[in-house]
């Protein structure tokens, strides 16, 4: 058993996410449920299948931009999950970290990834800076809080190698382009 201290203890991923973009993501499940099922119970004709077509084309891009994004930091490695790409840092390949307009990281390769589930905003960021925000993490935007944090964890476990892995999304790719094309058809065959 570990003792909280130890250094061999592990600890759960730390885990970023926009709450706004999964309240909006929630909101907008709920309008096409709502939407896209009245089509589907209430239509006639070809209304249903234009429904479900059009479900199974925005009911992923939904998920893909509001509730997929998730920066996970952990011991080993830095998981930046984007609405159509994964990937995987091991932390001896983190160069740097940063957040200007949007939230970056840098590999030693020189390859730069987003982070989209960590949003900057200027107001935000502006208004910490009127509050005295620096390094003070009470004042900070949480944009910058967030790279912060991730920049530390880079720095603490630069020791591990790897290699960085890609992996598309093809649990999003695939539904959204197959509804793409049923609604094509559909639109054509009309």
């Amino acid at each position: 058993m570990t003792r909280p201290g130890d250094s061999s203890s592990v600890y759960a991923d730390r885990s970023y996410r926009s709450p706004a973009g999964i309240a909006g993501g929630v909101l907008l499940l709920l309008v096409a449920a709502w939407l896209g099922g009245d089509a589907v119970f209430r239509g006639s004709g070809r209304t249903p299948w234009v429904a479900l077509a059009g479900l199974l084309f925005v009911v992923p891009l939904i998920v893909a931009f509001t509730l997929r994004p998730v920066v996970l930091a952990g011991e080993r490695r830095l998981l930046v999950r984007n609405p159509f790409r994964t990937i995987t840092l091991p932390w001896g390949c983190v160069e740097d970290v940063r957040a200007a307009y949007s939230s970056e990281v840098f590999t030693a390769d020189g390859a730069k990834y987003q982070m989209w589930a960590i949003p900057v905003s200027l107001r935000k960021r502006k208004a910490a800076a009127r509050r005295g925000g620096g390094e003070d993490e009470s004042t900070q935007a949480p944009a910058d809080q967030a790279i912060s944090e991730i920049r530390e964890l880079a720095g603490r476990h630069a020791d591990v190698s790897g290699e960085p892995v890609v992996r598309w999304a093809f649990e999003v790719i695939v539904p959204s382009v197959v509804g793409a094309v049923l609604l094509i058809v559909l639109g054509v065959s009309g």
